[in-house]
This record gives C-alpha cells, structure tokens and sequence, in this order.
C-alpha cells in the first residue's frame, strides 16, 4: 500500500496554500471513501488537506524537509488506517491533525534524545484544533508559558531554542557561551522543573 499511496501524490515542493474550503462533512465522507480504497478520494482528500498537515508537521519539525517527509508519511497511515476513524469520535480534521503531530513528533522523537520530547511532546499545542480541542490547547499553552516564565532567563531561552524552534544543544551552548554539557545539564534540570510545575 505504501508505495501505491506515494504514487497518488508526488513528493511536494509547492508552498504552502490556504486549505481550500471545504466542509467537515465532505473530509469525513472522503476519509470514509478512502477506507474502501478509493485512491480517487484520497487524491481530493490530500489536496484538501495537504497545505494544513504540512503546516503541523513544520510547527513540530522546524525544518521544511522533515517536515514534508513527515506529512507524506503520514497520508501513508491515513490511507492505511482510514477505517479506524469512525470509531475514534474526533472531527475528521481533529483525527487527520492528531496523525500529522503524532507522526512529526516521531521524527522528532528519533532525532533527539528520548527523554528529552517525551518531557515536552505533550507541551506541543494540538494545531488547527477546533472547538473544545482548542479551548484545552490554548489553556496548556498558557500553562507552560508560565512555567518557563519561572525559569532563569537563560534556562528559559535555552528550553524555547531547543524545543520550539529546533536549535541544537552546540548551536545553544555557543550562543550562551558554555560547553555542550553544560547545556544538556541545563536542558534536563529545566524540563524537570517544567514538569514539576505543570504537575501542581
């Protein structure tokens, strides 16, 4: 199927659109359509909603490439597993969004040390959710904003480098002039506080 799936789509190197507009209730009757193995509506499907997976991916990822790679990873799980969604109970944007950031988080995960994302991937705001979904993201989001604003200016800056723009730890440990295990101390002692705070 994987290969199939790639050549629905070829590997993009557009930029990125606006999400044409279209209705929850035609992404959930593509998503159904697909899960019988129309490739046609899976086509529609990723045009649809390529543009907006690929934005997740990249507001994970940091890095257009990866970011596209994950994207196209991820329409190979949706076309896998598009008969799972009617048992989740998400929107079908919801479902598709969760697989993207799941999916980039992953690469993410086998980029960079474990425990290091698995402190922060739950700190990752659910893009593009909707309703309820994002009414809970914007009140994490909050949250973890404070906690770092309870950090050190320094330990704060370095948390942000690394796990919201993608910066290395050398890249962050020459801009604030210390060796790289000072910086990885740094990172592990911050997101043990992070964790702390977000537990109270």
């Amino acid at each position: 199927m994987t290969a199939r799936c790639r050549r629905a789509r070829p590997r993009m190197s557009w930029v990125v659109s606006a999400v044409r507009n279209v209705s929850h209730v035609e992404i959930e009757h593509l998503i159904a359509r697909v899960a019988m193995g129309d490739r046609e509506s899976f086509s529609r499907l990723y045009d649809a909603v390529a543009p907006k997976l690929l934005g997740v991916a990249l507001r994970v990822l940091g890095d257009r490439a990866s970011a596209e790679d994950a994207m196209q990873e991820a329409f190979v799980k949706i076309w896998r597993h598009a008969d799972r969604y009617g048992v989740t109970g998400h929107s079908p944007m919801t479902w598709l969004i969760t697989i993207a950031r799941n999916t980039a988080i992953d690469r993410l995960r086998r980029q960079r040390p474990v425990e290091d994302i698995d402190a922060m991937a739950e700190t990752l705001a659910d893009v593009g959710a909707c309703g309820e979904a994002a009414a809970v993201a914007r009140s994490e989001a909050a949250r973890i904003m404070a906690c770092l604003d309870e950090l050190e200016p320094a330990r704060r800056d370095s948390v942000r480098g690394a796990y919201l723009e993608g910066r290395s730890y050398a890249d962050l440990a020459a801009q604030h002039d210390v060796p790289l295990n000072t910086m990885r101390t740094w990172l592990r002692r911050s997101l043990l506080r992070l964790r702390e705070c977000m537990s109270r």
